[in-house]
């Protein structure tokens, strides 16, 4: 596995674990906001 995908999966992790942190704080627009840079970095993965 190449290190670009690695880095691009840590990437899409690190997003969607800070997502649900935030939305549990409460944080409804930077959860979104969040998840939307997870899924733009989830494209480089194909």
């Amino acid at each position: 596995m190449p290190l670009s995908r690695i880095s691009w999966i840590v990437t899409v992790g690190i997003c969607l674990l800070a997502a649900a942190l935030l939305l549990l704080e409460g944080y409804q627009g930077y959860s979104g906001v969040l998840l939307a840079v997870g899924a733009a970095a989830a494209v480089n993965l194909r």
